[in-house]
Parts: structure tokens; C-alpha cells; sequence
């Protein structure tokens, strides 16, 4: 036998089976949630998975303000930005961001498990995040996925 009897697929953006899927947070660790979700939305769970490609699937986060975080971080972890003035340095604590604004907590605990290049802020897109259990995309048909039983 002169040739393999095999080849290997690469994905790419038109070969990819992109599903919608819909991940309850209530309950869940911010860390462990946005790890699991982050690998889903890179596609790393699939078999056809290829690192320069967006093959993963679109996420939608519902009860972003149930989540929980382990030990003292709710209270002691400080999300810190700076505006780019002098003196522009700010910091929000992870409790106050929790009753502020709860889908930016996830938003941003996910965009940092995602690569850091044009792929990730484009694989960003793929994650909608939502306060409570209503959503708009009842249209793309999503599927419940458990996130206790999600390798």
C-alpha cells in the first residue's frame, strides 16, 4: 500500500456544524462556568476541533446573577480597568459587579479563557449572557446542555 487510507479534516468557518446552546449558571462557580463555556464556544469538545477556526458553537448564559464564587473572592477579587487619563485607574469589586451587572462578570471571566488575537475577539461574538431565564433566540431552536455532566 503506496498511500494512507486516510486524511485529516480541518475545519473551517463553512464546514463547521455550529449548534445554539443554552447553559443554566445558577449554581455554578464563575471560574469552573466560564471555563466549560469558553471551551464549548472554541470547540474544543468536538471532534472535528481546529485551533485556526471558529468550529464551536454559540452559548447563551441564562441567570447570570445566580452565579457564585468559592472562598472570599466575591468579596475580596477587584476587577480593575484603567480609562487611559492620569489618575484613571478604577476598580469595582466582584460583589459590587455581581448587583450591577452581572453579564459583564461572565463576559469578561470567559473573553479571558478565550485566545488573545483576531480568533478570540471573533469567537467573543458567539456569547450572549443574560439577567433571569428569558432570552431572544428561541428562533435558533438552542439546545439545554448540564454543565455538571459537560466534560
Amino acid at each position: 500500500m503506496d498511500t494512507l487510507s486516510y486524511k485529516t479534516v480541518s475545519a473551517n468557518k463553512e464546514t463547521a456544524d455550529k449548534k445554539w446552546v443554552v447553559v443554566d449558571a445558577e449554581g455554578q462557580t464563575v471560574g469552573r462556568l466560564a471555563s466549560k463555556v469558553a471551551k464549548i464556544i472554541r470547540g474544543k469538545h468536538k471532534t472535528n476541533f481546529t485551533p485556526h477556526a471558529d468550529c464551536g458553537d454559540n452559548v447563551i448564559v441564562l441567570n447570570a446573577e445566580k452565579v457564585s464564587f468559592s472562598g472570599t473572592k466575591l468579596s475580596d477579587k477587584k476587577y480593575i480597568r484603567y480609562t487611559g487619563y492620569p489618575g484613571g485607574q478604577r476598580s469595582q469589586l466582584a460583589e459590587d459587579m455581581l448587583k450591577k451587572n452581572p453579564e459583564r462578570l461572565i463576559e469578561k471571566a470567559v473573553k479571558g479563557m478565550l485566545p488573545k488575537n483576531k480568533l478570540g475577539r471573533s469567537l467573543f461574538n458567539n456569547l450572549k449572557v443574560y439577567k433571569g431565564t428569558e432570552h431572544n433566540h428561541e428562533a435558533q431552536k438552542p439546545e439545554v446542555i448540564n454543565l455538571d455532566t459537560f466534560k
